[in-house]
């Protein structure tokens, strides 16, 4: 545990100590958010690339680390530096979403390469057969997990201190999960993250001095999906399908109830909307900060619950995420989330 502590205070140094360095890099090369739209919640330009600073500290700490680097981890690296040079690319250079949809499968594929991947999902039916290979699936599984978890984070970016927070937070959740599982590498690599988003956080804060962009967006989405299949499990081979999806609820739920608002009202998928969680919260009149610090108090409500399923039987699991998203979804529904917002 000391090592762990020890890896998560060097990783919040490094990312504090690169933030502001980030910052001028990001001003010296105009990787700018300038608020062209009413979607955008800022009114003044914002650098972006904050994300790069998460970044080298995972990955410097993860270096620094003592013994070597285990097969997973180098792929984990690999695939995060891709994401990290699509995400560079688009906050620098506006790319196409079929350009960042391709990086994304080129960084889940390197995972599964490197033996980061589904083979197994816990059976949410037979208590005796505890377990169901996926088979010829893991690879598509696995690519669908980790793209749909990195467009979600990057999807809930929308306020300052947002996406950072609820990363945080899903970080810590799938730590605890990964010390209950006896899951060391699982443990250390959220450690590691959890500290490199605790150094960027003050900086992301509203009101915020620099944004991660999707460069950390991304990345944070790309980071947890991976861990989560290295942690999030009750063997050492098996995807317990519920404690991620709990782990990642806010992003998880809010993408979901996207897709579902524009599907209802006939609009493209992949179009923005104004009908976020947060841009809901922000309707009632709460402030940036109090909508962020409601959606951080959703998000560890969601993790404590995904800390419970870990400890339950299978079926009850299931059962327990069943009737949660019974419950969101009628909430979602009373609210008018389905309701199209431009």
């Amino acid at each position: 545990m000391n090592k762990l502590y020890v890896l998560a205070v060097i990783s919040i140094i490094i990312s504090a100590i690169l933030t502001p360095i980030v910052k001028r890099f990001a001003i010296k090369i105009k990787a700018i958010d300038i608020p062209k739209d009413n979607r955008r919640i800022h009114k003044k330009p914002i650098p972006l690339l904050g994300g790069l600073a998460i970044y080298f500290s995972f990955i410097l700490t993860l270096i620094l680390k003592t013994g070597e680097l285990s097969r997973s981890e180098i792929g984990i690296i690999i695939g995060a530096t891709i994401i990290v040079i699509g995400g560079f690319l688009d906050d620098k250079f506006d790319i196409r979403p079929w350009q960042k949809l391709l990086i994304q499968i080129a960084s889940a594929l390197i995972l599964v390469v490197f033996g980061v991947r589904i083979l197994l999902i816990t059976n949410p039916i037979s208590s005796s057969e505890l377990y169901i290979s996926v088979g010829m699936l893991s690879i598509p599984f696995t690519i669908m997990w980790v793209v749909g978890i990195t467009n979600a984070l990057n999807l809930i970016d929308g306020l300052d201190g947002l996406a950072a927070g609820v990363a945080f937070i899903s970080a810590i959740t799938i730590f605890i999960i990964a010390l209950l599982n006896t899951r060391a590498e699982a443990a250390v690599l959220t450690s590691i993250l959890a500290g490199a988003i605790l150094g960027f956080l003050p900086y992301n804060f509203n009101p915020a001095s620099i944004f991660m962009g999707d460069t950390g967006a991304q990345l944070l989405g790309f980071l947890l999906a991976a861990i989560s299949m290295e942690g999030a499990i009750k063997s050492a081979a098996a995807f317990s399908i519920v404690v991620p999806i709990l782990a990642l609820g806010i992003p998880i739920y809010d993408t979901l109830f996207a897709m579902i608002r524009r599907k209802i009202n006939g609009k493209p998928i992949m179009q923005a909307d104004k009908g976020h969680l947060h841009h809901r919260l922000l309707d009632m009149g709460l402030t940036q900060r109090q909508a962020v610090i409601i959606m951080y108090l959703i998000s560890a409500v969601l993790g404590s619950f995904a800390i419970l399923a870990m400890q339950i039987s299978t079926q009850r699991a299931y059962f327990l995420l069943t009737m949660i998203m019974i419950v969101l979804i009628i909430i979602a529904w009373k609210f008018g989330f389905f309701e199209h917002r431009e």
